[in-house]
């Protein structure tokens, strides 16, 4: 057996899902399949249950998941050891962020890096940045720009890069320019489905007694930004994010002084934070 199929185990042991792990680890599902059926075949023994609807792990698989688990820790750390003795990091590191984080936050912080460790390759993943510390924690991702939240998971470092405020926004058909405008009554809004965005928004309505009527609730930021440019209803965003949205010019943006601002920073497995390459990104964050 070799680290990648090691690898590959200890992903699928904590997924229990072939589909999620191949994408993670960017390989097809019949590759992972075949090489568990290898790695199974190399320790005679049975280390997943699998049907059509489900897959567990045996009881060979949970004792096998621990020495995974060490052996693939171990190598991380002797792998450390032999690159802090080299005088210029190499290899690849991999970033996960939002396509906004990308344009707005990472273009500064990446190019810093790149004359710092050229000898580094740069592998960028966009997607949703709910995802974001999921992904560091699967380990389908060195490090991740993310958005802190308040039940923030003690295995996974944060380091702050900024406070992105968000703001109410309106179609310019409705008049409404300032918040004393809005009548919550009779005033549809667009709510986030999940992510960060979805708590504040309900913070704030809480705290202000309002019981919003709901139009629709839709994934990521730049859906509420095509719907309320429908003139379907209200929403709130980042504010960062109608410098990068086509027909932004076409919204009213209302500050809101008293909801709370994303906390943007950047996050990493705290096991791996030591990691020359991570920790160099990491240390970025402060300078």
């Amino acid at each position: 057996m070799d680290f990648r199929t090691l690898q590959l185990f200890h992903h699928l042991a904590q997924s229990l899902h072939f589909g999620k792990t191949a994408q993670a680890m960017f390989i097809t599902p019949s590759t992972l399949s075949r090489a568990i059926t290898r790695l199974e075949q190399e320790t005679q023994a049975t280390l997943f249950e699998r049907n059509n609807r489900s897959v567990s792990l045996t009881h060979a698989g949970e004792i096998f998941l621990v020495f995974a688990s060490n052996t693939l820790a171990e190598w991380e750390r002797v792998n450390s050891q032999l690159q802090s003795d080299q005088t210029q990091l190499r290899g690849e590191l991999s970033l996960y962020c939002s396509v906004t984080a990308a344009q707005s936050h990472l273009p500064g912080l990446l190019d810093k890096y790149r004359s710092l460790h050229p000898n580094v390759d740069l592998k960028l993943l966009t997607g949703d940045p709910a995802e974001a510390v999921q992904r560091v924690q699967q380990k389908s991702t060195d490090a991740a720009v993310c958005i802190h939240y308040p039940e923030w998971p003690e295995d996974v470092t944060f380091q702050h890069l900024d406070n992105v405020p968000l703001v109410l926004i309106a179609p310019k058909s409705s008049k409404i320019q300032r918040l004393k405008d809005v009548d919550w009554t009779q005033q549809p809004v667009i709510m986030p489905e999940s992510g960060p965005s979805r708590r504040i928004v309900h913070h704030w309505f809480a705290e202000h007694n309002i019981r919003p009527r709901i139009y629709a609730t839709v994934g990521g930021n730049e859906a509420i930004v095509s719907m309320v440019n429908l003139g379907v209803g209200l929403g709130f965003v980042p504010k960062i994010i109608l410098d990068y949205v086509r027909h932004s010019n076409r919204l009213n943006q209302i500050t809101v002084p008293d909801i709370e601002a994303y906390q943007l920073g950047l996050c990493c497995l705290a096991t791996r934070a030591f990691e020359p390459k991570i920790r160099a990104i990491m240390e970025l964050t402060s300078g």
